[in-house]
């Protein structure tokens, strides 16, 4: 589980636009996903067609972005079968500090994989 070179070229510059954009609600949202015991591990969807995976949090077209943005987590991917019970172990020590990036998921027709996104910087 890593930032992946294909994400990366065909991806990141579009996500990293609409990330910009809505990154303070997604750390709040994080935030309040850890406050609230739903989980330690929050993962944010970004798909460009709508998803079933977790809850909409930010449509493309309200903002005027690229992306879909929904909320999830863990236990959720694990419930939906997107993350094996015997990787979890693994996911959560690849996962990184909620409180400096952000784990996103991101979805388009024949690609899924997860990216960790630092937030920026106050």
């Amino acid at each position: 589980m890593q930032n992946d070179p294909e994400l990366n070229g065909k991806y990141l510059g579009t996500i990293t636009k609409d990330f910009v954009q809505v990154s303070d609600t997604l750390k709040e949202a994080s935030y309040q996903i850890r406050k609230r015991d739903i989980s330690k591990y929050p993962i944010f969807v970004f798909s460009r067609d709508v998803t079933k995976i977790g809850g909409l949090l930010i449509g493309a077209q309200e903002r005027d972005l690229e992306w879909n943005i929904n909320a999830s987590y863990l236990e959720d991917f694990v419930n939906r079968q997107l993350v094996a019970p015997d990787k979890v172990e693994e996911f959560e020590q690849a996962y990184r500090d909620a409180d400096e990036y952000c784990c996103l998921f991101v979805v388009d027709r024949d690609f899924m994989n997860f990216v960790f996104v630092p937030y920026p910087e106050d």
